[in-house]
């Protein structure tokens, strides 16, 4: 398999995943402005949607969007424990985390990268994100993890978007469940090495 990256980008959250599974993988960065890939290729030939990740399959196939590569992973190692079983409740718990951060918090924060949003847009922007972060941080009272007792790629997700927090000077310590999970997650030696994969960290 190979994951298509970029470094700090949602594609962190598969690279994660790969490395908490202990896959043997190969990891290739992307240019975005530019669409070409480290080696040259044109990265709209491997993704027309033009964003990482992708994942490139054993066969040749091309998988994409966050929450399906990481549930494919997560398929092709039951025994990681980074997914509960297909069609059970637990699945579907997963599944409704994964879309819950995907649409509410990763497309929120991730707005906030547009060179186009004035300071005054910005603003309103963090006045948003800063609801949906009171409920996230309501429903993260007493978990560990998002989606039971063990990481999981809901957790890899998370981390992965709650990162470019830092680069928006948005204060994770005013919803202390958030901040005291975000910190639990960078810790775990996995998550290090895909950071350190990426260049985040030294």
């Amino acid at each position: 398999m190979k994951l298509y990256f970029s470094p700090g980008a949602c594609s962190l959250a598969p690279h994660i995943v790969l490395f908490e599974a202990g896959f043997t993988f190969e990891a290739e960065k992307v240019d975005i402005p530019n669409k070409k890939t480290a080696s040259g290729a044109d990265f709209w030939q491997i993704n027309p949607k033009g964003y990482v990740p992708a994942l490139q399959l054993d066969s040749g196939e091309v998988l994409t969007e966050v929450s399906t590569i990481l549930q494919y992973l997560a398929d092709q190692k039951p025994d990681s424990g980074l997914a509960p079983a297909a069609g059970s409740m637990a699945r579907y718990r997963l599944m409704e985390w994964l879309n819950f951060i995907a649409t509410e918090v990763h497309k929120s924060v991730g707005a906030l990268f547009n060179p186009q949003m004035t300071p005054e847009m910005k603003e309103v922007q963090k006045a948003y994100i800063a609801r949906r972060f009171k409920a996230l941080d309501a429903m993260m009272a007493g978990k560990t993890w998002l989606a039971g007792d063990a990481f999981s790629v809901a957790d890899a997700y998370l981390f992965n978007v709650l990162r470019w927090c830092g680069y928006h000077k948005i204060d994770l310590s005013q919803w202390p469940n958030i901040h005291a999970f975000f910190a639990r997650a960078g810790e775990r030696p996995q998550v290090q090495a895909a950071m350190r994969a990426e260049g985040l960290i030294k």
